[in-house]
């Protein structure tokens, strides 16, 4: 559960016509750094515009992506992944989505501490290759029920791009273990 202020509701970040963002917790002015910082402290916090108070919340945040995406480092949304979302915008499936992602994240952060174990233990095949396969998997059948035609033409699996896709993710897995231990540190 986020961190909320002592009276367990979220700090309120007030956007102003000049871009500025105001936090009414501190009494100061802060950028979307600062945002992102306290996302990843798990602080709750709620943008609202400063003339209208609408809530921008969504719109800050998207643009804390956005910003993240564009700066120098390793980007963690895959074109492929972008086109994918993208092409969900008018589908009849769109509805869906928000709590599909929703619910796919939350098993990631169930599953985070476990690969984190494993990760300082050292192992690297077995487990995770195993917990990666089922996660592929599992991302390829929500593919073709949400864009059927997504798999192959005439086969019922992706088996012939699984050891490259695997491939690309023991790659990426090498590159979260760099990161956790960089974080541990």
């Amino acid at each position: 559960m986020a961190k909320r202020t002592a009276e367990g509701e979220p700090i309120i970040i007030k956007k102003y016509a000049n871009r500025r963002l105001y936090n009414t917790d501190t009494s100061s002015y802060i950028t979307l750094d600062d945002l992102a910082k306290m996302v990843r402290e798990n602080v709750d916090f709620q943008v609202v515009d400063a003339k209208s108070g609408d809530d921008i919340t969504h719109t800050i945040l998207t643009q804390i992506i956005v910003e993240e995406e564009s700066q120098g480092g390793q980007q963690m949304l895959p074109v492929s992944f972008l086109r994918d979302l993208i092409s969900m915008y008018g589908n009849s499936m769109q509805a869906m989505m928000p709590s599909y992602l929703e619910a796919s994240m939350a098993n990631f952060r169930k599953n985070r501490e476990q690969i984190q174990a494993a990760f300082a233990k050292g192992i690297e095949a077995n487990p995770l290759a195993k917990m990666a396969e089922a996660n592929f998997k599992m991302m390829q059948n929500a593919a073709e029920a949400f864009i059927p035609g997504t798999l192959k033409a005439g086969s019922k699996s992706a088996k012939p791009d699984q050891s490259s896709e695997l491939a690309q993710m023991r790659t990426q897995m090498a590159e979260m273990q760099k990161k956790l231990d960089e974080l541990s540190k």
